[in-house]
C-alpha cells in the first residue's frame, strides 16, 4: 500500500514542478557560447543608444575608456578603438561580463534593461568601435560620387597600325578620267 502512494507522490510532484507558473515572467533561453545575432543597421543603432545610455558614462562614447568617471574611479579601461583590446576576449566572455558586471565598478545590466539579444548587439557596437573593424555589420552602399566630380574617363583604345594602302586591281578599276576640256 505505501508503494503506490509514494508513486503516486512522485508523479504529482514532478507534474507540478514542471508546469510553468503562473504570473512569473518566463525565463529566457541561456545565452550561446557565440554570438548568434547578426547585427543589422536597425539593430546596431539601438545598440548604439544601449552603449550611450549603460556603457558610454566610464568607457566614454566612442570606447577609449578615458573618461573623468573612470579616473576618479581609480581604473584603467580597456581602450576598444584599438582592435587588440578585444582580440583576446571571446563573445562569451563579454556577455558574461556585461550581464554579471565585474568586481564592485562594473554594475551588471539587468536582463530587465536589457534583454540577452540586445546584448549580443551591445558586442557587436562594442567589436565595431575598433579601428580595424567595421562599425557594423550591415553597412549602406557607399555614397555616389558628387555631382560636380568629372565622370570617370573610358580606357585609351590604342590605334590599329597603320597598314600599307591598297594596291588598285587592274581588273576591276577603271583609268582615272581625262581632265575636262576647256570650252571657249
Amino acid at each position: 500500500m505505501l508503494k503506490p502512494f509514494l508513486l503516486f507522490s512522485a508523479m504529482t510532484l514532478f507534474v507540478f514542478a514542471t508546469a510553468p507558473a503562473e504570473g512569473r515572467p518566463p525565463q529566457e533561453a541561456a545565452p550561446a557560447s557565440t554570438n548568434p545575432v547578426k547585427g543589422t543597421a536597425a539593430s546596431q543603432e539601438k545598440a548604439k543608444v544601449l552603449f550611450l545610455r549603460d556603457c558610454a558614462l566610464c568607457h566614454g562614447e566612442n570606447g577609449n575608456g578615458k573618461t573623468d568617471v573612470a579616473a576618479s574611479m581609480s581604473v584603467t579601461l580597456d581602450d576598444w578603438t584599438e582592435a587588440k583590446a578585444l582580440a583576446n576576449k571571446s563573445d562569451q566572455d563579454l556577455f558574461n561580463t556585461i550581464r554579471k558586471g565585474k568586481g564592485d565598478k562594473m554594475p551588471p545590466e539587468d536582463s530587465g534593461r536589457a534583454k540577452n539579444d540586445e546584448v549580443w548587439n551591445l558586442i557587436l557596437y562594442i567589436r565595431g568601435l575598433s579601428k580595424g573593424q567595421p562599425a557594423a555589420p550591415a553597412q549602406p552602399a557607399a555614397a555616389p560620387p558628387p555631382p560636380d566630380a568629372a565622370p570617370p574617363q573610358p580606357a585609351a583604345v590604342p590605334a590599329p597600325p597603320p597598314t600599307a594602302p591598297a594596291q588598285p586591281d587592274a581588273t576591276t578599276t577603271q583609268p582615272p578620267a581625262a581632265p575636262a576640256q576647256p570650252t571657249n
